[in-house]
């Protein structure tokens, strides 16, 4: 049977229900109606209630979703249960703060390696883990089985670190520089760009308040 291509806006959508659904799990909270989720994220219930059908539906006419039932399935359906190795490339100011960030090893990305080229940083620890140089980043990478980088070196830089990365097997990069990664189909780029989130944030500021 052929899978169901979903649309990347719906999978965009999904990690703010499952968000949603975790506050309301640790308030006690067992079921949630499409409007009360509606109200909750911003989003219309009817384009929750499309969102999940793609997935199987899960809810029930006149009860609505079992909070702890959808939270999980949303869960399988992100992948969040699998544990990931992850590793960080570029240990200055960014690349720490997303080392230390606890958030990842929750959502079962497990930073396993940390790689920098500068000997200011080699061999001090980030998050308990110690930086490594970046010349050994290809065999570290396979021995340690990494699948998934995150990327925080210099734009001009970006591009032949991320080919380095693919060439050591590397299937997935979350590219947290500002360059455009011209890379193989099957490697899969999310690119999350802070100064396009911030010249947003600046158009909204100056339409509101001109």
């Amino acid at each position: 049977m052929e899978k169901k291509k979903i649309s990347i806006t719906v999978i965009r959508r999904l990690p703010k229900y499952y968000r949603k659904l975790e506050d309301l799990e640790k308030i006690k909270i067992s079921r949630v109606s499409s409007q009360e989720l509606s109200v909750l994220t911003g989003f219309t219930a009817s384009q929750i209630r499309q969102d999940l059908n793609n997935f199987g539906g899960f809810g029930q006419q006149g009860y609505g979703y079992n909070v702890k039932e959808l939270k999980d399935n949303l869960e399988k359906i992100l992948g969040l249960k699998n544990v990931h190795n992850t590793c960080v490339v570029g240990a200055g100011n960014l690349g720490s703060a997303v080392a230390n960030f606890k958030g990842f090893d929750d959502a079962g990305f497990k930073i396993v390696a940390i790689f920098d080229k500068s000997e200011d940083v080699i061999g001090t620890k980030i998050g308990g883990i110690s930086v490594k140089d970046s010349a050994d980043m290809k065999k570290t990478i396979k021995d340690k089985d990494i699948k998934i980088a995150v990327l925080t070196v210099p734009k001009e830089n970006a591009q032949d670190v991320a080919e380095e990365l693919v060439e050591a097997n590397v299937k997935s990069i979350w590219n947290l520089t500002t360059a455009d990664l011209d890379l193989k189909d099957d490697v899969i780029v999310e690119d999350v760009s802070l100064i396009d989130s911030l010249f947003t944030l600046s158009y909204f500021m100056k339409e509101k308040y001109k």
